[in-house]
């Protein structure tokens, strides 16, 4: 997976691209690009990465996205089997800031505008009934042309302006301080913890594929992830069973040692420190 991380969405023909995404699983490539990036899963469940956050996503997952958040929904195992009949679907829409010209949104009534842009910059995710009139607009949006998509987009744009529903996503001041040159290094890194987090990973394992030492390792990915490498591995770990917890097939014991940890102990206490809830009390809440 060598595509590069920051990807190009440039159009020719259009200020507002929407796209329908229909294929096995979703880009396996953590990239960034300069749009701004309203996203909605129709079919598929996975893991989500944006900035320093890391949440598990399913059917219903929405998101805006400011320009250059290092983003990643990284399909669940199963969708990457050749034999398998699983499949996603999303659609996703970008533009740019002066998608209306440079001085737009300098104007005084843009002002709540301006404020959605700047909080989008965490991203911002969406639930309840102002995640389904974005789903149902970006749906009605795939079979608009010229200027109504824009009017349609200026509308939802203005009601997500106004309307509380929005959860950010990274952390307060996160800033991504990823290069292009460094895309190859974290994408394999991403890539082995996604695919081996079921089983023991070794830090000089990673070190080693990411050209680096174990002590500049660690130093490398806390000051670009806003977290230490065992945070990120356990984060994943976690989200993994929250989402065995909610399907309610298997004990407390059996999806601890699937999600990677070594001993039930270990697992409650980790679970306890990252959701604030033991496995039993996040599954009976829920």
């Amino acid at each position: 997976m060598k595509a590069p991380i920051h990807k190009n969405i440039e159009s020719q023909v259009r200020t507002v691209t929407v796209q329908e995404l229909r294929e096995s699983h979703f880009d396996p490539n953590w990239h960034f690009h300069p749009h701004y990036q309203l996203f909605t899963v129709l079919e598929g469940t996975g893991k989500r990465l944006i900035g320093d956050s890391i949440h598990t996503f399913e059917p219903g997952d929405t998101v805006f996205l400011g320009p250059d958040i290092p983003h990643l929904w990284r399909s669940d195992s199963d969708y990457f089997n050749s034999e398998s009949e699983l499949f996603t679907h999303g659609i996703v829409l970008y533009f740019q800031e002066d998608f209306l010209g440079k001085d737009f949104l300098d104007r005084q009534e843009m002002l709540p505008l301006r404020q959605l842009f700047i909080e989008s910059k965490r991203g911002i995710a969406y639930k309840g009934p102002l995640r389904d009139h974005i789903r149902a607009e970006l749906q009605g949006m795939l079979h608009e042309e010229g200027f109504q998509s824009i009017l349609r987009l200026m509308t939802l744009l203005d009601r997500l302006a106004h309307q509380e529903g929005g959860t950010p996503i990274s952390s307060y001041g996160y800033v991504n301080t990823y290069k292009v040159s460094e895309t190859e290094r974290m994408q394999k890194v991403h890539s082995y913890v996604l695919q081996h987090f079921s089983q023991d990973i070794r830090l000089g394992d990673v070190a080693s594929l990411a050209g680096m030492s174990e002590a500049a390792f660690c130093r490398y990915f806390k000051a670009r992830s806003n977290k230490t490498f065992i945070d990120f591995v356990n984060e994943i770990r976690i989200g993994h069973a929250c989402k065995l917890l909610l399907e309610d097939q298997w004990t407390i014991a059996q999806i601890a040692y699937d999600s990677g940890f070594d001993s039930l102990s270990n697992f409650n206490r980790n679970f306890k420190r990252y959701i604030g809830h033991t496995p039993r009390e996040y599954k009976g809440n829920y």
